[in-house]
């Protein structure tokens, strides 16, 4: 929900090269560090289809028009939350306001007052610092 409209189709155009790799499909990207977040899951292609999911219900609330066919079957519903520290969550955030000021200073101004993030729905946030996998 806070990613800018370039971000958003970023997001969207990476998550399906995750779940590519993830299928065994490339063997590109399989060592990238926000990947293990899903390879590490029960259940790494239901996890990644139903983030791919609620990736493109934000994007239709914006009047996007991704290719819903693309995702994978499979979903987490009813499956534990994947966890994320809050340390990593703050990380990612500071990341995105950076780019923010860069890319669409007005998507920041709006987004001025979040000061806690949250986090996308497929993840619960718990205590901790910055990911292991993360390069700081």
């Amino acid at each position: 929900m806070y990613l800018d409209a370039k971000g958003l189709v970023a997001l969207w155009r990476e998550a399906l090269l995750a779940q590519a790799v993830l299928q065994g499909k490339t063997k590109g990207y399989r060592h990238h560090p926000q990947l293990k977040r899903f390879q590490d899951s029960p259940a790494p292609r239901a996890y990644i289809a139903t983030y791919l999911r609620l990736v493109h219900a934000e994007a239709a609330l914006r009047g996007y028009r991704f290719d819903a066919k693309l995702i994978g079957r499979g979903t987490a519903a009813g499956m534990k939350h994947l966890a994320v520290t809050r340390g990593q969550l703050e990380y990612e955030w500071g990341h995105l306001v950076k780019k923010l000021e860069r890319r669409d200073p007005k998507k920041r101004a709006e987004l001025r007052d979040v000061s806690t993030p949250k986090s996308h729905p497929l993840f619960r946030v718990v205590k901790g610092g910055i990911a292991d996998w993360e390069i700081v």
